[in-house]
């Protein structure tokens, strides 16, 4: 049995299921998955929050109507929540036990059986507290569950002709946050700025990584020398959304840079 078919046979089992669908390349493999093995069995719910950019929201919805999936949208409260706002290193936790528990409570009401997550055992490898939340309220992996990773998530993804299937990786943008800096809605505004002006010029897998008034960026090792070049309109733009001093990262753009410190 491959991978996709163990993954269809645990999807099968489970009857009926909420995906916590986020519009990117893993969450949308896995509503495509549910949605051939579970029909109409299945509901795709996307939060809408200040710490994912607004485009997303409209590209998850565009994705649940292309996929013929039910899709509900629910505001997340995160930003009220002072265990999450002060950014201690398991921010990710009460950010996951606020997201997962009202899930649970959607499915609960529309008595579907389990909520479900995009994680995969490529996830396994960072420092992600987010799991512990999703432990303890009995959220289902089935992608990990079925033993597919990152790599595994895409080539399937290209099979099925997913327009995600090269689709760069997204994470909250608190991430970009050094533990211990308090979240706040403007430095998310700031960091969001940044980032979508350096994609409309060509940099579509970019991280801002915000240190008050100095802004790193991550592009891939590839990109960096067409970053340097153009220098000059990088440095005007993230100076008039805010940035101080603007540097490079010479090691690229990698997942989970800011927990590199957690590594030593």
């Amino acid at each position: 049995m491959n991978k996709l078919q163990k993954l269809k046979s645990i999807l099968k089992k489970m009857g009926s299921v909420l995906v916590a669908y986020s519009g990117g390349t893993d969450s949308t493999f896995l509503l495509k998955a549910a949605r051939d093995v579970l029909g109409d069995k299945v509901l795709a719910v996307t939060a809408d929050s200040a710490t994912y950019p607004a485009q997303e929201l409209a590209f998850a919805k565009k994705m649940a109507r292309k996929l013929r999936v039910r899709h509900k949208i629910i505001r997340t409260r995160e930003l009220q929540d002072k265990r999450f706002t002060a950014n201690p290193a398991n921010r990710c936790y009460f950010c996951k036990h606020e997201l997962f528990g009202r899930l649970k409570d959607i499915a609960r009401r529309d008595k579907i059986n389990f909520v479900a997550d995009a994680s995969n055992i490529s996830d396994l490898k960072d420092f992600r507290p987010g799991s512990m939340a999703k432990k303890e309220l009995k959220v289902r992996s089935p992608l990990e569950e079925a033993g597919f990773t990152k790599g595994d998530i895409r080539r399937f993804s290209k099979i099925l002709r997913l327009p995600t299937a090269e689709k760069p990786s997204l994470a909250c943008l608190a991430s970009r946050i050094p533990y211990g800096m308090r979240i706040s809605l403007r430095i998310l505004s700031r960091i969001h700025q940044a980032e979508t002006f350096l994609k409309k010029i060509g940099f579509e897998t970019v991280r801002l990584r915000h240190y008050n008034g100095l802004g790193r960026i991550e592009v891939s090792k590839e990109a960096i020398p067409r970053l340097i070049n153009k220098r000059a309109e990088v440095v005007r733009a993230l100076k008039r959304i805010g940035y101080d001093y603007v540097t490079i990262d010479l090691e690229g753009y990698r997942t989970g840079s800011m927990n590199e410190v957690f590594k030593k």
